[in-house]
């Protein structure tokens, strides 16, 4: 008769794997069970901190993610002792292992002959509790070769890693195609690192091609002396492509596939100014018309930029081919003034209307004013208006309110589909706007109250933190560096060469003065740096947001879909880039305004309830608990299989995303905690 696990498909069959391997190294065996009490293993990660970069890389991780650590720093001189006090201890009669991971800078951060050494192998030993060398180099007490025995070591910026099948069927099978190490200054040595052949008892989950033939490991897993370490044997730091990448499964090795918090890959592209036109950069005057900076030249000199009906069908096919629906974020009233100007007819409205069902449509206010401090015009810069007493001039609640409510109106009469929870005003004013702004418009948040507006967007570049507006809370959105004011792409890498030139190269020098920017080497030909320069840097800068676990929505305008539609090969770079390295299992996630600004407000609060230490949870066995404050949920990844304890029964638990289960929990109604019960095989 064929065994159980024969008779599973190939798919089922390999998770099953998976989870057993995961589980097996802390479910204690049945002779261990009988002589005590299962032990206690709480799900917290002890951090071992040298102030080095790839331990920083991975604190990082865990912080953004929602796993609780504690960090011991090596450099500090009343640190505490590791000792078995420290490790462990007892709970109720139960043995406890206080730490479900420990994160060491290299695998001997004691020194390989102290005390401390000596306890944590112990720890580890009798707990089954896995270790991860941050970074390391070679050689046999890590398992593997030197690497001067058909190895490498050297600089690998540009070098093609792969994920082994051992590391795609374990801690890494969200991962699919090659894994290429960034090169993004060729003058400059980015990553360096050792490549060793493994030895008995390892296992490599990312290796490379070397010298000579066959290939050697920069990433596996060493069994010895009854302990299990992640060997890592190359530099790196928390913003580099192949950590970010990698990032997940190490949290996943490191916590045996059970742990709190969880990571998506979100991306979302907001289209703003829809149905109104943006004005166009001036490639002679190196300003755009119509701007306070601009002295000299007028709106009427330039055609402004606005998308046709041949571009919103455009915009609807891309969406299907590509996977990924857009944002519309809309000007009702400047799509009405366009058509007052214009005969009484507007066919990119017919059309964006006609195709209404195959986008989200966001509020962006009516006729897009600004809606902070009453503007003085002039100066250059602008300033706030302010009365015989000096205090500022403010737009009206009556005001604000009526361009969210003439807005919603415009959309509801089309029968456009509309989130009342949602906005974005024009340029995020109302929101506080350095230097001239150091406040929000006060009568903001009542008009938000006003319209049942939940979530309002603001700017990441200047507020990348949540925050509260009244009863509304702000979700940030990154900037992507595709210009509002360009509708080609010589236009964009004209304004591209003012801004990031120095005055020497004929640019504006502001990358000289800007301690966050850096100035180009050489202007870029206005013929060919769009696609040469441009689309690869602002893909890159797009995917670092989403292997960062990072739910903000990115923003563009509608001039970026219109004429030459730069935006869609900035778009297409991001896609294909991250489709060719993830699995299907792990699929990006698109989430609308609300959504997002409900994941960032619940791991605000989450990071809260940790911070002041009010979560406890741990598993015993196959059982996990997790107890949070009224209030909280809690993020939870388990393995695939996982079911949560009911008062009558047990359900499935969570959603499936890159091989395991997660998902923001609470307890159910009568029950004091999370109980959740893991797979047995």
């Amino acid at each position: 008769m064929d065994s159980a696990g024969s008779r599973m498909p190939g798919a089922a069959r390999a998770t099953a794997l998976v989870t057993a391997a995961l589980l097996a190294t802390v479910v204690p065996s049945a002779g261990a069970r009988a002589a005590e009490p299962a032990p206690r293993i709480d799900l917290t990660v002890l951090v071992v901190d040298d102030g080095g970069s790839a331990v920083e890389a991975i604190t990082s991780e865990l912080r953004s993610t929602g796993v609780p650590y504690r960090s011991v720093d090596l450099n500090e001189s009343g640190r505490p002792v590791i000792d078995a006090g420290f490790l462990s201890d007892t709970v109720d009669g139960r043995p406890r292992a206080k730490y479900q991971g420990v994160v060491l800078p290299h695998e001997s951060a004691f020194g390989p002959d102290s005390a401390e050494q000596a306890a944590l192998a112990a720890y580890e030993r009798a707990f089954g509790i896995p270790q991860v060398d941050a970074h390391t180099w070679a050689h046999p007490e890590v398992g593997l070769d030197y690497t001067t025995d058909g190895g490498f070591s050297g600089v690998l910026d540009g070098t093609t890693a792969a994920v082994t099948a051992a590391g795609r069927g374990g801690p890494f099978r969200y991962l699919d195609g090659p894994l290429a190490f960034e090169d993004g200054d060729p003058s400059v040595s980015e990553s360096y690192g050792y490549a060793g052949r493994p030895r008995a008892g390892y296992t490599s989950y990312l290796d490379m091609p070397v010298a000579g033939g066959g290939r050697a490991s920069l990433v596996g897993e060493y069994v010895h002396d009854g302990r299990r370490e992640l060997v890592v044997t190359f530099a790196y730091n928390q913003y580099q492509r192949q950590f970010r990448v990698l990032a997940r499964g190490i949290v996943e090795w490191l916590t045996q596939g059970v742990h709190l918090g969880r990571s998506h890959s979100w991306f979302s592209v907001h289209v703003d100014d829809v149905l109104a036109p943006d004005a166009r950069w001036d490639t002679v005057r190196n300003c755009t018309p119509g701007d306070f900076d601009c002295p000299g030249a007028d709106d009427a000199e330039a055609a402004p930029i606005r998308m046709t009906a041949a571009d919103a069908r455009y915009a609807a096919a891309w969406q299907k081919t590509a996977g990924l629906t857009l944002d519309m974020v809309y000007n009702g009233g400047q799509g009405e003034q366009w058509k007052t100007e214009h005969g009484g007819t507007d066919p990119l409205a017919a059309q964006l209307v006609a195709d209404r069902a195959q986008y989200r449509w966001v509020n962006h206010t009516f006729t897009h004013p600004f809606l902070g401090c009453v503007q003085d015009n002039t100066t250059v810069p602008w300033k706030c208006a302010t009365n015989t007493s000096g205090a500022p001039l403010w737009t009206s609640r009556a005001e604000i309110s009526g361009q969210i409510r003439d807005n919603i109106d415009w959309a509801v009469g089309k029968g456009i589909s509309v989130d009342r929870g949602e906005l974005v005003t024009g340029e995020h004013s109302g929101l506080r706007t350095l230097p001239q702004q150091p406040v929000d418009n006060p009568h903001l948040a009542g008009a938000l109250a006003d319209n049942g507006v939940k979530w309002t967007a603001s700017d990441n570049s200047r507020e990348p933190s949540q925050r509260a507006v009244g009863a509304a809370r702000t979700v940030p959105r990154h900037p992507m560096n595709v210009y509002y004011n360009v509708g080609t792409a010589a236009e964009m890498a004209d304004e591209y060469n003012w801004i990031y030139t120095a005055r020497a190269d004929g640019g504006s020098g502001i990358c000289e003065v800007d301690p966050t920017s850096s100035c180009l080497p050489a202007p870029l030909d206005t013929a060919t740096g769009y696609a040469s320069h441009i689309v690869p840097q602002e893909a890159r800068t797009a995917l670092s947001h989403i292997v960062s676990n990072d739910p903000r929505p990115h923003y563009v305008h509608q001039s970026n879909l219109a004429e030459e539609r730069l935006l869609y090969p900035v778009l297409d770079r991001v896609l294909a880039d991250y489709r060719a390295l993830f699995a299907d299992n792990t699929p990006l996630v698109n989430p609308r305004q609300s959504e997002a600004g409900t994941e960032l407000s619940r791991r605000a609060a989450w990071d809260e309830a940790l911070a002041a230490g009010r979560v406890t949870a741990y598993r015993v066995g196959g059982t996990v608990t997790v107890r949070v404050p009224s209030g909280v949920t809690a993020p939870v990844t388990v393995p695939e299989g996982t079911r949560k304890q009911l008062l009558l029964g047990t359900a499935a638990f969570g959603t499936a995303y890159a091989g395991a289960r997660s998902a923001w929990t609470t307890p159910e109604a009568l029950q004091s905690a999370v109980t959740l019960k893991l797979p047995t095989t």
